[in-house]
Order: structure tokens, then sequence, then C-alpha cells
């Protein structure tokens, strides 16, 4: 396959951004060089070393495309930072972020506010029984900050155990829950405690098959939480389906084998939804497909697809009710801001009206898992495909037999070479994340798989 023409028709009607691709570009206005320079010179980026940076720029975006300021476009499949469930400038949400822009822009946290109280109605209306309350944070670290928090108010213990393959946030404890490099040069909190997870592929527990990793990933967890000292744990901070660490699916009994042990020794669990909920794994909730209840549930990014930074968490009844006379000491500014809560209301509406969660599960089921299974036999290159929904991993690796990580520089190329062929890809480490929006179309994932393709035979032929 040759590179896609990446001039694409003219945009269409604001309430069809599906059907067609984005405009070209002005014949006016800054370049990519002249914007990436002025980027780099004014900006300091996260996770980067500042010199050099060359960061693409992206001029506009529309469903599951979007564009730089040369003319260039390409297929989302990075959703960004996986946050874009519902695709770029989706009318609905557009509107109702313009109409709340309209009646009331701000207000503090402390007032009443019936979009605040709409959004919270439909966040906990995917919730298990037993959720009836919401605490807005700016996004998923203070939303995991706050649960935290929560957890050792309530229980009056301090320990957090979570897992060293994880990303939790930037913010003090949930940078310090994060198990991978980014805890290092951050270890600031207290009474954090790491255990490894499943992950078969690269098992820590010499296992052969998906029920020894998972008894013997329970069998660690319970060991680590009787070393510590069960009275002085407060919480597991899980990810339901790690997502920067690897979208490593939890194999069936996991995540109810946590549950059993966190009640055996009296201890809650959090599980974190900021990546995995809200479509991106084919349901409301990730956990939904897994039988467990937890005690607090964080969220971000899909909850409104990142149209307006927000995040928070659900809290069960018996958590919310321990604050009922006693003062939370815990609060944001923008807690809740009318802005953030319309986002979520006009994406949870769209969803349900457009049934984007059944969208992504059939997706995941009938094209990303077939495809890039073929796409895995066909290239060595990669060790294993795996996900749900519309969050896959591929595992890239030197040598199939070894399974030695892919080196950064052919990682590097392989990078440049899909965002050569129109494709905004999603890459951590040795892997590509394949994360279109909940929402995509089969003819987009047919037009991915073919440029993915292209792309593995052009580095096997390197």
């Amino acid at each position: 396959m040759t590179a896609v023409d990446h001039h694409l028709p003219d945009a269409p009607e604001a309430n069809d951004v599906t059907d067609a691709g984005p405009p070209d570009a002005p014949s006016t206005g800054p370049s990519n060089a002249e914007v990436s320079a002025a980027d780099a010179s004014a900006v300091f980026h996260s996770w980067s070393k500042q010199g050099g940076l060359q960061p693409l720029p992206l001029a506009g975006g529309l469903g599951t495309r979007v564009w730089d300021h040369d003319g260039n476009h390409y297929l989302d499949f990075s959703s960004q930072l996986v946050f874009t469930n519902m695709g770029h400038q989706h009318p609905k949400i557009i509107a109702g972020i313009t109409e709340q822009l309209q009646t009331l822009t701000t207000v503090a946290p402390a007032h009443g506010n019936a979009t605040r109280a709409e959004a919270s109605r439909l966040i906990t209306k995917r919730a298990p029984k037993g959720f009836s309350k919401v605490f807005f944070t700016n996004g998923g670290a203070d939303a995991n900050e706050n649960a935290i928090r929560m957890a050792r108010l309530v229980t009056g213990r301090d320990k957090v155990v979570s897992r060293y393959r994880s990303y939790h946030g930037n913010t003090g404890a949930a940078v310090v829950a994060t198990g991978d490099w980014r805890r290092i040069p951050n270890e600031y909190a207290r009474g954090h405690v790491h255990v490894f997870g499943p992950y078969l592929y690269r098992t820590e527990f010499w296992a052969s098959t998906p029920e020894e990793e998972c008894a013997r990933a329970l069998h660690h967890l319970e060991r680590v939480i009787q070393a510590e000292g069960p009275s002085t744990v407060a919480a597991i901070l899980l990810e339901t389906i790690p997502g920067t660490a690897g979208i490593m699916v939890p194999p069936p009994g996991y995540l109810a084998g946590v549950r059993a042990i966190a009640d055996r020794y009296d201890v809650l669990v959090i599980l974190d939804e900021v990546m995995a909920g809200f479509g991106r794994a084919g349901e409301w909730f990730a956990f939904d497909a897994h039988e467990i209840r937890p005690d607090l549930i964080t969220f971000a990014k899909g909850v409104n697809s990142g149209y307006v930074p927000v995040g928070g968490v659900v809290i069960s009844d018996e958590i919310a009710h321990a604050f009922d006379d006693r003062v939370f000491p815990g609060g944001l500014t923008y807690s809740g801001h009318p802005l953030a809560a319309a986002s979520i209301v006009a994406t949870q509406r769209a969803m349900e009206e457009e049934r984007v969660v059944e969208n992504a599960a059939t997706i995941g089921r009938d094209l990303l898992a077939p495809g890039l299974a073929e796409l895995a036999a066909k290239h060595p290159v990669i060790g294993e495909a795996r996900g749900v929904g519309v969050f896959w991993a591929l595992e890239l690796v030197a040598d199939p037999d070894t399974r030695e990580p892919l080196d950064p520089a052919s990682v590097a190329r392989l990078k440049a070479d899909l965002i050569g062929r129109g494709l905004l890809p999603f890459v951590t480490d040795s892997r590509i994340h394949v994360v279109p929006p909940a929402n995509v179309s089969a003819d987009d994932v047919h037009q991915a798989l073919a440029i993915y393709d292209d792309a593995f035979t052009a580095v096997g032929a390197r």
C-alpha cells in the first residue's frame, strides 16, 4: 500500500461529522515549522527533555481525523492521550458547552448547580447500586489523589497498594502510586507499596497459562498485604485495565480475587477507570465485564471526550455517609465547573443516543481482534496483540522467541512511518497502542489496519 492521500474532502455539516473528511488547510496562516518553533520556545512540555523538541502541530480536527497547518491529514488512532472517545468536535458536545457558556460560565463549587447535579446523576447511573455521589476534580490525577485521601480518612490506615505496571497521575500521591519510571524522581509521598499484577506475556510468576498467572498474582498480592501488616493498609488501587503500562486485560477471576482479598483484611478497593472507562473497553465501566464491586471509582478522559479538563471520584454510599457529620478536608476551586459539567452531560447523552459503547464493543470484537491478530501472525515484530473494545496494544519485539523488546530507534522509525502514511499513533516504550475513538467507523478501522500493515512491512524490509 502506498502512502494515503492526506488531502481529504471539504468539511461536512455540523450534524454529520463522520461522512466526510476535514477541510484543506487555509491558504494563509502559520506553517507547521513556525508553530512548532513557537511552541518549543515558549511551552515547557511534560515528560520531555526540553532541548530539541519538535512537537507535531495540529490545527484542527473532526471526527476521527486531525490535520496540521501544512494541510496534512491524519487518522487519529491515538485519541490524543486516549481521551477523545467521541472523536473531535462532536456537534452535540460543542452545543452543550456553548449553551452553558451562554448561561453561566463559572460558579464556585460551594453553590448548587443544576448542570453539575445532572452530570453526577448521569455518571452514577452507570455505577453499581449503592453509588449516589460524585466528587468532581480537574482531571484523573487529582481524582486518584482524593480517592486515596478518602480511603485513608475512612479506614484510619495509611498504606496504599498499587501495581508496578501502572500510571495514576502526576500529583503527589498519585505519581507515587504509579509504578513506572515517573515515580522514581517524585517519591515524596508516604505509605505506598507496589506489587506485580498479571501480565502473562512477560510473566513475573513463571506462569504458562492465564489461570496460573491469575492465581500466582493473587497469591503475591495477598502475601504483600500480609507482610506489610493488613491493619496498616487502607486500599488497593488498581487500573481496571492498565493503560499506558500496556493494556493488560485482567484474566478471568483476577479482579474478583482482589475483592475477596480486600474483604478478608477489611481493605478498600479503588478502581482507576480514568483511561479504561466510558466506552474505551466496550463497557460503560471496564469493571462491568468482571465480578467486582469497588468502593471508589476514579474517572476522567472519556467521560467528556476530554473537551474540558475534568475528573472525579464516584463514591460508594458507605464512604459518602462517613462524611455526613465529618468535614471532608479536600476541595478544588474548579470542582464541578459548569463548562466541564455541561461537557459531561452532553457526552453522556450523546453516547447513549448513538450507542457508542455498543459500537466500541462491536468494533473490538469483529474488526480489531481479528485484524490485529492477522497482523501479528504476518509480522514477527509483533509479539502479541491484546485488548478489548477500542483499547488494544501491539507488543513489539526484536525476536519473537526471546521476546526481547524492539529497540527504541526501530520503534521511532515505525512511529515516523505511520505518521508519514497519515495515521497518528500512540507509541510508548516498545508498544503501539491501537486506541481510536469509541465511535470509530468500520471504514476507518479497515484503513488503519492497512496502514499498520504497510508500516510493519516497511520496517521488516529494513
